[in-house]
């Protein structure tokens, strides 16, 4: 079972489509966050598009990976972030369903690709050549964004959510905590040394 998942990972066939997919999904995130951009101060225009930067991130390790090469302070970005804002969006849809009692079409879209983004950020840890150097830079932005995001208040908007902001900031600061954790701990046999 192991070899067969090993070869559909690294089946090239299969590579390129995952990195359509992912390239396609990269845009349509990048045109979902329009709106809020549109009002977002320059400054900051990078750290908004949370899910679309986390999957641009993969598609670039794809595009390498497709070719034989590896991008580690990328792969680092690509699984803490795919983790991070994965799991981030199923929960934020789960509490938008529990506060209006249901969800519009695009919020169950949102958990199954964002989901899917968590797992595919996970599946592909044993290819990352990932070392701690790769991750402190990559936690780094990681947190750097919670701050953007909760602090100068840059966060995705969810109105069914925002008269929590601060609970679900920290909520978030700990799973960025947590994601940075369970990176380290997947890519660890890469990291003996810094």
């Amino acid at each position: 079972m192991k070899e067969t998942i090993a070869y559909i990972l690294t089946n090239r066939t299969f590579l390129i489509l995952l990195f359509v997919i992912n390239l396609l999904g990269t845009i349509y995130g990048y045109i979902w966050y329009e709106p809020q951009l549109t009002v977002t101060d320059p400054v900051f225009l990078i750290f908004v598009p949370d899910s679309p930067t986390a999957s641009l991130f993969f598609t670039i390790f794809l595009g390498f990976f497709i070719f034989g090469r590896n991008v580690p302070y990328i792969e680092a970005l690509a699984v803490i972030t795919l983790l991070k804002y994965g799991v981030w969006a199923v929960v934020m849809n789960g509490l938008t369903f529990m506060e209006y009692g249901y969800l519009p079409w695009t919020g169950y879209m949102l958990v199954v690709s964002h989901g899917a983004m968590a797992v595919q950020g996970l599946l592909y840890t044993p290819y990352y050549k990932i070392r701690v150097r790769h991750l402190v830079v990559a936690a780094i932005w990681t947190l750097h964004n919670d701050v953007i995001d909760y602090v100068f208040e840059q966060m995705p908007v969810y109105p069914a959510i925002l008269d929590h902001m601060a609970e679900i900031g920290y909520f978030t600061f700990w799973l960025s905590i947590l994601c940075i954790w369970i990176a380290y701990l997947l890519t660890r046999k890469n990291n003996e040394t810094v």
